[in-house]
C-alpha cells in the first residue's frame, strides 16, 4: 500500500489528466471522425486514440516507474511486476459515444496488489464526475455519495443484461429494466450514487471496464463481485472477468445468495 503522501500526490495527478482528458473526448464528440473494428466486433476511433495518447503522455512522464494498461495500447506484460499500475479505458462506451449518445465516460484506476487505490469515471457530457480514494469514500462532483440501502428488487432501477437480471423475478408487464447506459464503467458507478439499486455485467468485460467502478462501489459503501461473490482481482496477465454484480452491501448480499443457489451455467 502506498503511503498516504503518494496517493495524495497521485489524487491530483489523476483528477486533472481525467478533466483534461475528458475535455478533449468532448471537443472530438459530435463530429466527423475515422472509425474501425478491432477483434471481431469492438469499435475504435481516432477520438479513442487521442485521449488514450494524451493519458498515457500525461500520465507515464509523471510516473515513469508505475505499470500502464490500457485498452488502446499494446499489452506489455512488465506492468505485473510493478508495484502500481495504471489501468485505463480512454473512451468506455466508444459505440454510444460514435452514435452521439451521452452515456460514455473516461475511466482510469490506479492499482496495486491487484486492488484500486485511486479510481476516476468522468461521463464529460452529462457533467458527472466520480471519484473514490481506498479508505476515503467516494464522491459524485465533489459530493460525498452512497450506495441505495436494503434488499428489495426493484427491476426499473437495475442494470444489465436482460436474461441474467431476469433469473431474479419475473418483470411486471409494462415495466422493464433501467435503460441501457453504454458505458460499463459509469453503468457500476451509478450505484455508487444510489441512481441504481444494482448492475450487472455479462462477462465479457475486461480490467479497465471495471477497476474504477469497482473502488467507487466499494467506497459508496456497496460490493462489487463475481455471481458467487468473490473479489475481483486487477493486473493480472489475465485482465478478463465473467459475470459480475454491484449493489449496495444488503442488496449484494441477497443477489449473491440467490445465485449461489440458481447458478448461473
Amino acid at each position: 500500500m502506498p503511503d498516504a503522501e503518494i496517493l495524495r500526490r497521485d489524487t491530483t495527478l489523476l483528477g486533472d489528466v481525467v478533466r483534461e482528458a475528458g475535455s478533449l473526448a468532448l471537443k472530438m464528440f459530435q463530429t466527423e471522425l475515422k472509425s474501425w473494428i478491432k477483434g471481431t466486433s469492438s469499435p475504435v476511433s481516432e477520438a479513442d486514440m487521442a485521449v488514450n495518447d494524451l493519458v498515457e503522455t500525461r500520465l507515464r512522464n509523471a510516473r515513469p516507474d508505475y505499470g500502464w494498461l490500457s485498452e488502446e495500447s499494446a499489452d506489455d506484460l512488465a506492468r505485473i511486476g510493478k508495484a502500481l499500475t495504471w489501468i485505463v479505458d480512454p473512451i468506455d462506451g466508444t459505440r454510444a459515444y460514435l452514435a452521439g449518445k451521452t452515456d460514455w465516460s473516461v475511466s482510469i484506476a490506479l492499482v496495486g496488489n491487484g486492488a484500486p487505490l485511486l479510481a476516476a469515471v468522468f461521463a464529460p457530457a452529462s457533467e458527472q464526475f466520480f471519484f473514490a480514494i481506498k479508505g476515503s469514500g467516494a464522491t459524485l462532483n465533489d459530493k460525498t455519495i452512497s450506495a441505495a440501502s436494503g434488499i428489495a428488487i426493484n427491476f426499473p432501477n437495475i442494470a444489465g443484461p436482460k436474461p441474467l437480471v431476469e433469473r431474479l423475478g419475473t418483470i411486471k408487464e409494462g415495466e422493464g429494466l433501467h435503460p441501457r447506459i453504454g458505458s460499463l464503467a459509469l453503468r457500476l458507478a451509478r450505484v455508487g450514487d444510489g441512481t441504481l439499486d444494482a448492475a450487472f455485467a455479462g462477462g465479457n468485460s475486461r480490467d479497465w471496464d471495471l477497476a474504477a467502478a469497482d473502488l467507487i462501489v466499494h467506497e459508496a459503501g456497496g460490493k462489487m463481485t463475481t455471481l458467487a461473490g468473490e473479489p475481483l482481482v486487477y493486473n493480472s496477465a489475465d485482465v478478463r472477468h465473467g459475470l459480475l454484480v454491484a449493489a449496495g452491501r444488503e442488496r449484494h448480499k441477497h443477489i449473491v445468495e440467490f445465485f449461489r443457489k440458481h447458478p448461473v451455467y
